[in-house]
């Protein structure tokens, strides 16, 4: 047990954990989309990119902490850093070489998500004392997660089989997907309400406090459902809907259990882990309902 804990706490912490739920998403989103479920280039590319961005997130943000830490911290902080820039180095190696197997179309749509995660991360944008990034522009953050996830996650499988953006299905599963991670994306806001009020951060939930912001997030969690709800209902897709079901209830558990917001790894753990879980749940149930 200590072993598998331990292996737990690598894949979390090198980002390796939060990359792989984006996979499993996308290849959930083939399903959901009525598109072959296949392995594809562009879900490794999804992976690699993953992991470079939220290593790149996690690097600079500690050179940041970096600055303001005694000699002590300093020193277990080194390790970190350490870490991360070992993944992205292996993350922009792999990056590189799978790219060239990809169509340009796909490359194409994932140029401006790949533009948008940099400067989510990288401070480029000039004010009167620094540079700051886009996610410290007021409110941004949580808009910007959800939008890069629910779209990317949703158009690439859809650019890649050669299929109309333009139709229903697409749209739906795009907003359901954003309302999903807009709902699990808030704990993290309120988990940083302290030094996000340090580094002068408008977020929702110092605007509102904490208790409204909890609210904000049941209530984003149901728009998902009931849009998924009238979404797979409509196209009598019952294995979906079952499998959104179970992630609706789960997920709701799991934002409203007060005992589970005191695990060490509540957020990057098991908040994180209601992505893999819904990606899951959709892959197992339609190949059970197809095979059996």
């Amino acid at each position: 047990m200590p072993n598998l804990l331990k292996l737990i706490e690598i894949l979390i912490n090198s980002n390796l954990y939060i990359s792989f739920a984006a996979v499993i998403f996308t290849l959930a989103a083939q399903i959901q989309l009525g598109i072959k479920p296949q392995l594809h280039v562009y879900l490794v590319i999804i992976f690699f990119a993953t992991l470079f961005e939220y290593n790149l997130h996690r690097f600079i943000t500690t050179i940041k902490i970096l600055k303001l830490t005694d000699t002590k911290e300093r020193k277990l902080r080194y390790g970190g850093l350490t870490v991360y820039f070992a993944m992205l180095a292996f993350a922009l190696c792999g990056f590189i070489v799978i790219v060239f197997y990809a169509k340009p179309e796909v490359l194409i749509v994932l140029t401006p998500f790949a533009l948008i995660t940099l400067l989510y991360s990288v401070p480029v944008f000039k004010t009167q004392k620094s540079f700051m990034r886009l996610r410290e522009i007021p409110f941004l953050k949580i808009f910007l997660i959800s939008f890069v996830w629910s779209t990317a996650t949703t158009i690439i499988p859809v650019i890649h089989n050669e299929s109309s953006l333009f139709n229903l299905s697409v749209i739906a599963t795009l907003t359901e997907r954003f309302f999903f991670i807009f709902a699990i994306t808030i704990p993290f806001d309120i988990r940083d309400m302290e030094s996000d009020l340090q580094a002068g951060l408008k977020t929702i939930p110092l605007k509102l406090d904490k208790n409204k912001s909890i609210l904000i997030s049941y209530i984003a969690l149901l728009m998902f459902f009931l849009i998924s709800f009238f979404h797979y209902q409509s196209e009598q897709q019952w294995e979906i809907l079952l499998a959104i079901t179970i992630s609706f209830i789960v997920t709701f558990f799991i934002l409203y259990s007060k005992k589970l917001r005191t695990v060490q790894y509540y957020h990057t753990g098991i908040l994180d882990g209601t992505i893999i879980l819904q990606g899951f749940l959709v892959i197992v149930i339609f190949y059970i309902s197809k095979n059996f």
